[in-house]
C-alpha cells in the first residue's frame, strides 16, 4: 500500500455536482482529485490508483453506493470513505457508519462542511499510514533512511526509539512539537525530520523568544509597501521562503498570545496575511515547533493557549537530556574531538580514561551543546600528546559554584531533608555518606570524587584511611 500522495476519488452519477465539488476542493488547495460518474468504474479505480479518500454517492444506477462501500472496506481498508447522498434517512446513515464509512452527509449540507469532512478524512488516512509505518519500523529496529539522521550522534536506545518515531511522522503534513532542554539538539532533530520528509522546499528557522507581536508577524508573514513607516517595498516573510518545505519555530512557548492566535490560523486554515494586506495567502509549509519548557508549564496558565497546544502537538518528540543517556558521552566526545581538531588545525588528541568517568558523573545542565563547548575549549588549549583534564575540571567547578549560587538566589534549601528527619545523623555519618556517594558517582576514582566534594585528593585519601582505621578499631 502506498501512503504517499494519495488521490481523492469522487463518485457520483451527477456530473454537475462532481464538477462543482471538485472546483471547491481545488480552491481549498487540495490536489490530485479524480472524478467518476460511472459507479462501475469506481472499484477499478480503487485497484489501479493510490486512493486516500473516497467521496461516495449512494443512489446510483448499475451499482449502488452501499455495495461499493462494502467492497471498498473489505478490499481497500486503507481508504477513508465519506458518504454524500441525497437520502436524509437516519437508518441509512447508521447502516453506512456500521459498514465502515468514516462520515455521512446529505447533499443539502453547507459545501464548507463537506470540505472539512474531506480534510478530516485525509488526516485520518495519514495517521493510519503513520501508525503502519511505526509498526514496521519498530519490528525492524532499523531506520529506512539513516542518512537523514547522520548528524545525530548516539548509542542510546531511547534516542534510537525517538529517531524511529521522527522517521515515521516526517512525511506527515501535520505539525511536530519537539520538547527538550536547552542544548539538547532540538534544531538538529527538526532538520532531520525535514530531510526525511521528502519536501522539496527549504528548511527555514526562526527563534520566537523575545519577539513582540509586530516583529513576529513581520518576520513570519512579511509586509507590503506602506504597511508601516519605513516599509518602502514588499518583503516576503519566512513562511513564504519555506514554501513547499518546513518552517522551524524555536522557543514557541515564549510567543505572545496575539502571535499565538495568528499561528493557530496558519495551522488550522493553512493561510496567513502579510502586514498591510487584506487578502490572506495560502501556505503549504510544514510547521515544526520546539520549546525548552516542560509539558506542564507549556499547558499551564503562563504557557500556550490550549487550542494552539493541541494543534501543535499532533506529533510530539521528546529529546532525553544528556544526563539520562550517559552512553552517548563517549561517541559525542570522539565526534567533537575530531571536529574541533579539524577546526583548529590539530591532530585529534588522545585523552585519559578518567575523562569519561569525570563526564559521566556530571549533570550537564547545558546538555550536548555544553559538552561540545567543553571539548572545543580543551582542544583549543591543548598542546601535548594527551588531552588535559584541567579545563574540564575547571568548567565543572564553575558550573557547580553557579548552580549553588542560583539555588541560594531561588531560595532552595539543600538541608530541607534534615528538617524532615526525626533523628539527626552524626557528623561522621554525614561525611561517610557523602564520600560513599561521591565515590559511587566517580566509579571509585578518588581524584574525581574529591573534585565533586571540593577537597583535594590527599584530603579525601586521609579521610578514607581514618574511616578504615575507625572501622578496624570497632571490629
Amino acid at each position: 500500500m502506498a501512503c504517499s500522495s494519495p488521490s481523492i476519488l469522487l463518485v457520483d452519477d451527477e456530473p454537475g455536482w462532481l464538477l462543482s465539488f471538485e472546483t471547491v476542493l481545488e480552491s481549498e488547495g487540495m490536489e490530485d482529485i479524480v472524478t467518476e460518474s460511472d459507479p462501475r468504474r469506481a472499484l477499478e479505480l480503487l485497484a489501479e490508483r493510490s486512493i486516500g479518500v473516497l467521496v461516495l454517492d449512494l443512489t446510483m444506477p448499475q451499482v449502488g453506493g452501499e455495495e461499493i462501500l462494502e467492497r471498498c472496506v473489505r478490499d481497500h481498508p486503507e481508504v477513508v470513505v465519506v458518504v454524500v447522498t441525497a437520502l436524509d434517512e437516519v437508518e441509512t446513515a447508521v447502516r453506512c457508519i456500521k459498514a465502515g464509512a468514516y462520515d455521512y452527509f446529505v447533499k443539502t449540507a453547507e459545501m464548507q462542511d463537506l470540505v472539512q469532512a474531506v480534510r478530516r478524512a485525509m488526516e485520518v488516512r495519514e495517521l493510519r499510514c503513520e501508525n503502519r509505518r511505526l509498526q514496521t519500523l519498530l519490528q525492524n529496529d532499523q531506520l529506512n533512511r539513516p542518512e537523514c539522521f547522520a548528524d545525530i550522534v548516539t548509542r542510546s536506545s531511547r534516542m534510537r526509539s525517538m529517531l524511529h518515531y521522527c522517521e515515521v511522522v516526517a512525511p506527515s503534513r501535520e505539525p511536530v512539537l519537539i520538547l527538550g532542554e536547552t542544548g539538547a539538539g532540538k534544531e538538529l532533530v527538526a532538520k532531520a525530520i525535514h530531510k526525511a520528509s521528502n519536501r522539496n522546499g527549504t528548511f527555514t528557522a526562526v527563534n520566537a523568544a523575545g519577539l513582540d507581536d509586530q516583529v513576529f508577524s513581520d518576520t513570519l508573514f512579511g509586509h507590503c509597501r506602506g504597511a508601516f513607516t519605513g516599509a518602502s517595498s514588499f518583503r516576503p516573510g519566512l513562511i513564504e521562503r519555506a514554501k513547499g518545505g518546513s518552517i522551524f519555530l524555536d522557543e514557541v512557548g515564549d510567543l505572545q498570545e496575539s502571535s499565538q492566535v495568528k499561528l493557530l490560523r496558519v495551522l488550522q486554515e493553512r493561510e496567513y496575511t502579510p502586514l498591510g494586506e487584506d487578502a490572506p495567502r495560502s501556505t503549504d509549509a510544514r510547521v515544526i515547533a520546539a520549546t525548552n519548557h516542560g509539558e506542564e508549564r507549556l499547558r499551564g496558565a503562563d504557557g500556550l493557549r490550549s487550542d494552539l497546544y493541541y494543534r501543535l502537538s499532533v506529533h510530539v518528540v521528546r529529546i532525553p537530556p544528556l544526563r539520562e543517556r550517559p552512553e552517548d558521552i563517549p561517541p559525542l566526545v570522539e565526534h567533537f574531538l575530531s571536529v574541533a581538531a579539524a577546526e583548529y588545525g590539530k591532530k585529534p588528541p588522545s585523552y585519559p580514561l578518567e575523562l569519561m568517568t569525570l563526564l559521566s558523573a556530571y549533570h550537564f545542565p547545558g546538555n550536548v551543546r555544553e559538552l561540545r563547548g567543553m571539548v572545543f575549549d580543551a582542544v583549543s588549549r591543548h598542546e601535548g600528546r594527551m588531552l588535559s583534564l584541567a579545563c574540564f575540571r575547571e568548567h565543572i567547578g564553575r558550573e557547580g559554584a553557579y548552580a549553588a549560587e542560583t539555588a541560594a538566589e531561588l531560595g532552595a534549601d539543600p538541608s530541607l531533608w534534615l528538617r524532615e528527619t526525626p533523628v539527626l545523623p552524626s557528623l561522621k555519618g554525614i561525611q561517610a555518606q557523602l564520600i560513599e556517594e561521591a565515590l559511587r558517582r566517580a566509579e571509585g576514582n578518588q581524584r574525581i570524587a574529591a573534585s565533586m566534594l571540593g577537597v583535594s585528593q590527599q584530603a579525601l585519601s586521609k579521610r578514607l584511611k581514618r574511616a578504615r582505621g575507625d572501622e578496624a578499631e570497632e571490629g
